[in-house]
């Protein structure tokens, strides 16, 4: 009884101290680089409360021309990605057809590219001497000198490619929610005469809001928020660009911290929004469904129609990768429809550049780094969530899920406003090393991965056998080492993959922080190389595709590892 009794003692110990630290490390590296954002924008240069920057974003035609069009690029990329999505969802869902398992796992192909890489392949497919156009040549459908820039201005061109690489986190949100749909209640609704359109709209569709809504959101505030694929495109009328642009005036200008209050406020007001509109109207289900009902088979030239669906949408959602690949391994791709040569010469010189191993290596140490951190807090947060007792859960949880509602960009912007001279983190200054800071932002950013993965590992955990342990008098942390840790290491494995996996394609941190060339990651010399004349778009081309080679291994490890469950990771 002593025994389990300081088992207990020493669980709460331990509770307490883990509790402290995750607080105090929310505190600096996450709320108070928000809170910095908001104080520099909300006053003047006596340290005066003032909203007279925050307003002139809104007078400013320049800046009010910018958050229009980040709005309409969020607006337009959600609405595309939906409509990708859902009808592939829904096929996943409730039909089975032939070469369906290899169709829905290469869905996850466009998230193994970051968008901003994928447009300099899209402009060699749709650029006015692009593939496409000397396709159209070719078929006599247009005549020489008519040839059109299909992405002219960049707007479109931003659109399309945040709504092909973001699109399969709506998908995965959507059959999940589908999964969870009670089949016995549509059919007691197809006993009252309900039609299957009704049947959709009034039960269906409610019950899937919640999935909707959670991958809708993500979609909505990456896009809105996203500062390499307008880069790419010489895009410069949107917020992101302007902040981007106004850093180097950072401790004399105030706009760039009001540009970046506004867009953390109108996403934070838009998230709180939709959560209380779909939430009114969103219909919690008691559990799983009631009971499976397997997908109807597909047989002849209706299987044949489903698959070609899936290839359609899945083939539009990879022409970014294709793009990247003929550019890397053509010798040249101007004025034809396919590269004139293939050749290994650019991925050759990727490599050999002196800008291309430094930054790999680099990558690889940061993103290391901030898998460990992000473990350590993550799997110490998702047992206190599910384990745990008390109001302590569902702050932590909230706590966690934040960095999903909170932009990059916001936070990036937090830390190099707070280590300038003077500030709390000036230690750390990222203009003479950004180690440290891009080791804990890639960490808070994707702590929502490891959160979720280890949750749903320990869900699918009984504790009784750490309450069996804990009655032998095993300490807290053996029992953990040794009964829990082997049982939720698929997931804990998969989630690591995906976190690690997207630090190495994060844009905004990297393109903030990173200012010396010997401390550049992948993303921050993959902008460099592109913007070098003669073959630095080739180069970067070619350094993207040995990301997206390394990534794709790493996407199929996690959805191997997590099935369905991959879905889950991408929740808000």
């Amino acid at each position: 009884m002593q025994t389990g009794n300081g088992v207990l003692m020493q669980r709460k110990v331990l509770y307490a101290l883990f509790l402290l630290l995750v607080t105090v490390f929310f505190a600096l590296f996450f709320f108070l680089p928000v809170g910095q954002v908001l104080r520099g924008g909300l006053q003047d240069s006596d340290g005066h409360f003032t909203l007279f920057y925050i307003l002139e974003v809104f007078r400013n035609p320049l800046y009010r021309a910018g958050l229009l069009n980040s709005l309409y690029i969020a607006f337009c990329t959600t609405v595309l990605s939906a409509v990708l999505a859902f009808p592939l969802a829904w096929l996943a869902e409730h039909y089975d057809f032939r070469g369906k398992r290899l169709l829905t796992g290469a869905l996850l192909l466009p998230l193994i590219l970051a968008p901003f890489v994928g447009a300099l392949g899209m402009q060699c497919i749709f650029g006015r001497f692009g593939a496409f156009n000397m396709l159209l040549l070719q078929l006599g459908v247009i005549a020489p000198g008519q040839e059109i820039d299909w992405f002219a201005g960049g707007f479109w061109g931003v659109v399309v490619l945040e709504a092909l690489h973001l699109f399969p986190i709506l998908y995965l949100n959507l059959v999940a929610a589908l999964a969870n749909v009670d089949p016995m209640l549509l059919e007691a609704a197809a006993d009252y005469g309900c039609t299957s359109f009704r049947r959709f709209r009034r039960i269906t569709l409610p019950l899937v809001m919640p999935g909707l809504f959670a991958g809708s959101t993500l979609v909505f505030i990456w896009s809105f928020t996203e500062l390499g694929t307008p880069l790419m495109f010489n895009y410069g009328r949107t917020t992101a660009v302007q902040i981007f642009s106004g850093l180097n005036d950072l401790g004399r200008n105030p706009m760039p911290y009001a540009l970046v209050s506004v867009l953390l406020l109108l996403t934070g007001a838009g998230y709180t929004l939709a959560k209380v509109v779909f939430g009114r109207k969103a219909y919690a289900m008691s559990g799983k469904a009631g009971r499976a009902v397997p997908p109807v088979r597909l047989r002849g030239w209706k299987g044949l129609l489903a698959g070609m669906v899936f290839a359609g949408i899945g083939g539009f959602g990879i022409l970014p990768h294709l793009g990247v690949l003929g550019f890397a391994l053509g010798q040249s791709w101007y004025r034809s429809i396919l590269p004139n040569a293939l050749s290994l010469e650019h991925l050759q010189a990727a490599l050999g550049h002196n800008l291309t191993i430094p930054s790999i290596v680099n990558s690889l140490r940061y993103a290391s780094l901030a898998l460990l951190l992000s473990c350590l807090l993550g799997i110490f947060i998702a047992q206190v969530i599910v384990r745990g007792r008390g109001r302590w859960r569902f702050l932590l949880d909230c706590a966690a899920m934040l960095p999903l509602a909170v932009p990059g960009l916001v936070l990036a912007f937090g830390y190099l406003a707070l280590s300038q001279k003077g500030r709390l983190f000036h230690c750390f200054d990222p203009v003479q090393n950004p180690t440290v800071l891009l080791v804990i932002a890639y960490a808070v950013r994707r702590l929502p991965y490891v959160v979720r993965s280890a949750v749903a590992g320990l869900q699918q955990t009984s504790v009784s056998f750490s309450e069996a342990a804990a009655s032998l008098g095993a300490p807290p942390l053996t029992s953990f080492r040794r009964i829990t840790m082997p049982l939720i290491a698929a997931n804990l494995l998969a989630g690591g993959i995906l976190a690690f996996s997207f630090s190495l394609l994060e844009v905004s941190d990297s393109l903030i922080l990173a200012h010396k060339a010997v401390y550049f990651p992948i993303t921050k010399a993959i902008y460099e190389l592109s913007s070098l004349l003669g073959q630095g778009p080739a180069l970067a081309s070619a350094l993207g595709l040995w990301t997206m080679l390394f990534l794709g291994l790493s996407m199929l490890s996690a959805a191997f590892l997590l099935g369905k469950s991959l879905g889950a990771i991408f929740r808000a």
